[in-house]
């Protein structure tokens, strides 16, 4: 079967790029600014270009792919940001993506590239008085889609009938992998600019890949080895009660003391979703020590394991050295989960099959 290549705009710390790794893709180039994330890229795939900055790269000039892969800045498209939409210096760096799309398919008589990938933020189907995700759809297909009857964007959908296929999906990563990830609720839109296969790809169920052994001394996981949990309890049975930090301020600017106490978290509870500009505690101790416990925060390998990373993956720069943990923090908080890229990149090799 012919190599299926990938391209990774707003790429980070090479999320996409490890699932399609996994999956049997090649990952050709990557597009990333800040430097730490580039440099934890860099060591784990050496051989992928880096091009830098989006708005200065021309589509047609850049090696052709099958697959390309974008999460575009999210800032004011998120609940728990400005909410200025599209049209904020951020997050309107998605039309920077749909330029290249054009410039590399113009370039190549529209045969590249096959597959987009668009991720983001749930708040992209609420944002702008729900018009910005309208937006997103007809720059993807190059005319105007209509809003739902309902006014409202489901969390699953189609735009079918032009080119290219689409299909979006609501994804959560909690419930993606076992041990159980942190909460993560994010939109994937696959663009199959090829036939309609966006729907195949997306909503078909497939087996999952098992979570990644702890990465090698020289980056990328280690070929055997056993996963840890996410906590070490060493033989003892560990408590963990995650707080809903949102939630909990909430609470407390109302007066809602019952909503106080709630957020404290329960055992059931997932982990909040781990955000680039701050990690939110837990409380944690032991079955036979509950006098023994704390309050603290994740360390950054137990934000790798709730992500679905390899152990470490954060850990060292291209050079060898540590990354700073704010940086790792903050890294880590604007990823991607593993496993939803996985089965969306699995999806892609089952999909496109032997396709040049």
């Amino acid at each position: 079967m012919p190599e299926i290549t990938l391209g990774s705009l707003f790429d980070g710390i090479g999320v996409f790029p490890l699932a399609a790794f996994r999956c049997g893709i090649v990952p050709l180039w990557a597009s990333e600014i800040e430097a730490a994330p580039i440099s934890i890229t860099r060591r784990h795939f050496p051989d992928m270009a880096h091009l830098g900055d989006i708005t200065k790269l021309d589509g047609g000039a850049i090696p052709p792919v099958h697959v390309l892969t974008f999460g575009s800045p999210c800032q004011n498209l998120s609940q728990i940001g400005n909410r200025t939409g599209l049209a904020g210096a951020k997050s309107s760096l998605f039309f920077h993506a749909i330029r290249i799309i054009h410039e590399m398919r113009e370039a190549t008589n529209h045969l590249y590239p096959v597959i987009t990938i668009w991720e983001n933020v749930m708040g992209a189907f609420s944002s702008n008085d729900r018009m910005d995700f309208r937006a997103v759809l007809s720059a993807f297909v190059g005319s105007e889609v209509p809003m739902p009857p309902t006014g409202r964007w489901a969390a699953a959908g189609m735009v079918r009938g032009g080119c290219p296929d689409l299909s979006w999906r609501l994804l959560d990563a909690q419930h993606w992998a076992r041990p159980r990830l942190a909460r993560r609720q994010r939109v994937f839109l696959v663009a199959d600019f090829g036939g309609r296969r966006a729907a195949e790809i997306l909503f078909k169920p497939r087996p999952m890949l098992p979570l990644p052994a702890p990465c090698g001394a020289g980056g990328l996981s280690a070929p055997a080895g056993d996963r840890g949990p996410f906590l070490d309890p060493r033989g003892r049975i560990p408590v963990t009660r995650p707080f809903q930090g949102f939630r909990m301020r909430g609470a407390a600017k109302d007066g809602a003391h019952a909503h106080f106490q709630n957020s404290f978290g329960l055992p059931t509870d997932p982990f909040p979703t781990l955000l680039a500009g701050g990690v939110s505690p837990f409380a944690f101790w032991y079955e036979d020590d509950p006098a023994g416990g704390c309050v603290r925060l994740p360390t950054e390998l137990e934000c790798e394991r709730l992500m679905g990373l390899p152990e470490g993956w954060t850990k060292y720069g291209a050079d060898g050295g540590e990354i700073r943990p704010a940086q790792r923090y903050k890294a880590l908080g604007n990823a991607i989960a593993l496993p939803c890229a996985e089965y969306i990149m699995a999806g892609i090799v089952e999909t496109l099959g032997g396709v040049t």
